[in-house]
């Protein structure tokens, strides 16, 4: 759990960013985000076969790029 003290002499609005870059660094935002509904298995399924798919065009660019494949 992500706890922020207000500091002698520091703003609401400065406690608040550091609270936030806490709460992104942990990933907690991104964690709500992510289960904010529901997501069916099968849907689940295809976007991590999507983000694989991606990941692997993007190593394919980069070693045309270098030249190591035609």
């Amino acid at each position: 759990m992500a706890m922020v003290e207000v500091r002698d002499n520091e703003s609401l609005e400065e406690a608040l960013r550091r609270f936030r870059k806490i709460t992104e660094r942990e990933g907690i935002s991104r964690e709500l985000k992510k289960r904010s509904f529901y997501e069916k298995p099968s849907m689940l399924k295809k976007k991590k076969k999507g983000a694989r798919e991606r990941k692997l065009m993007k190593k394919i660019r980069k070693l045309k790029a270098k030249g190591l494949l035609p």
